[in-house]
């Protein structure tokens, strides 16, 4: 026995002192075999089951990861499956992980296989279903508008398949100067989920590109299972660009339809619908345009007579004429004014006449002129009216003022007294 084969495995490894191959695989078996028994689930991707043979191999991988595990089992373990076993099953399976010395290859030693049926499948997309709906992925108000006339549509479809020359041909029939980008991938089985989420991840990178189109044609329900993976479904919902879902025909409803920003019933209505169809827009153009040409036409038409109205008003067609009317209006009125002058003042003057005749018929000077005298003390401070004879005593002198003047005079003495007949 050489020092190598009798070092100590638990000590550590140097480049002088290595453990040799079977130390390290012994080593890593018997980590494995601290795993224990699990039930597991995958799809077949390939199997290898020879008669005369006691061991069988499958491939089973992850439908939604590029990830896969090799099982070994019996032989007549999958002679009882029913259905037979074939590529792209869905299995359950119970084993134990086994690592091999002598190939040191890991696998799972499986001694319980199930498949799973087309119930259990549609009940696991319908649990599905209600999670994805109670996170909010299915609500209408988080769908996108999907662009009206998109620069650039990718299209993710199977390589040189119907969907694809649907698409294309409806879209270029519609809208001819349309531009794909194309992103074949495998649209059913083990492939189908991580091809097209790596797609999704492309197309939704480009900032060319204004809404994907993720098109598939009809098949049965293992055919389109992928469309109602829960990654693939997450992926839809997170990319940026607006998506379309065209997978199957009418009554196909995967659960990417619900997630995606349009639903259309087939490849055929996504070609339609992804571009709009240009003899129907050049259509709407020209109507549009008549209805333009109609409505500026009948504004100028109205303006126009509006004009000639205006045009044909006695104000616009003979100006002098509303001038003159108003000269003869304020000629009128300036003649009323001088009228009306004229007559107040002849009436005030005829008052004022009136006045002084009542006041010289009244007045002093009317008696006087009568004959009548008017006699005052004469002395400077004293004017006072002489009314008696008591009042005019010898030497005083008065003033006695006549109708045409006044006259000075002093008392002699007391006269006759005489009184009136």
């Amino acid at each position: 026995m050489t020092e190598a084969t009798t070092a100590p495995t638990t000590a550590p490894t140097t480049a002088e002192e290595p453990w040799p191959v079977r130390t390290v695989a012994r080593k890593i078996a018997a980590w494995i075999d601290r795993l224990g028994a699990v039930w597991m689930e995958g799809q077949v991707t390939q199997f290898t089951a020879r008669q005369g043979t006691a061991t069988a191999f499958v491939t089973l991988r992850d439908p939604a990861a590029d990830v896969s595990l090799t099982l070994t089992c019996p032989t007549n373990l999958l002679g009882d499956l029913q259905p037979p076993l074939a590529e792209g099953s869905r299995l359950v399976v119970h084993g134990r992980p086994t690592f091999y010395l002598g190939r040191g290859t890991l696998s799972l030693r499986v001694d319980d296989i199930r498949t799973v049926g087309i119930g259990d499948l549609l009940a696991r997309i319908e649990r599905l279903r209600a999670i994805l709906a109670k996170e909010g992925l299915f609500d209408p108000a988080r769908r996108r508008p999907i662009p009206f006339l998109p620069r650039t549509v990718g299209l993710i479809t199977g390589r040189a398949s119907a969907a694809e020359h649907d698409v294309i041909s409806n879209a270029t029939a519609r809208w001819p100067a349309v531009r794909f980008r194309l992103e074949n991938v495998a649209v059913q089985g083990v492939h189908a989920v991580p091809q097209i989420v790596a797609a999704l991840a492309a197309l939704d990178r480009d900032p060319d590109l204004d809404v994907i189109v993720l098109a598939r044609g009809g098949g049965s329900v293992e055919d389109l299972l992928p469309f109602s993976d829960e990654t693939l479904c997450r992926a839809v919902a997170a990319c940026r660009t607006p998506v379309i879902a065209a997978i199957g025909h009418e009554p196909d409803t995967p659960l990417v339809d619900h997630v995606a920003d349009l639903r259309c019933s087939t490849p055929t209505d996504a070609g339609k619908r992804v571009v709009p169809d240009v003899a129907e827009e050049a259509a709407r153009l020209r109507q549009l345009r008549e209805r333009a040409r109609r409505a500026l036409h009948g504004w100028v038409e109205r303006e126009r007579r509006l004009l000639d109205a205006m045009r044909n008003r006695p104000v616009l067609a003979d100006p002098h004429r509303p001038l003159d009317r108003l000269a003869e209006e304020v000629a009128a009125l300036r003649e009323r004014g001088r009228r009306a002058l004229v007559g107040t003042v002849a009436t005030a003057s005829d008052d004022l006449a009136h006045t002084t005749a009542r006041l010289t018929a009244i007045g002093p000077a009317a008696t006087l002129a009568r004959g009548y005298a008017i006699v005052q003390r004469g002395t400077v401070d004293d004017g006072r009216v002489v009314r008696s004879v008591r009042d005019a005593t010898p030497g005083t002198r008065l003033r006695i003022r006549l109708v045409d003047g006044a006259v000075a005079a002093v008392v002699a003495g007391p006269g006759p007294v005489t009184t009136g007949q």
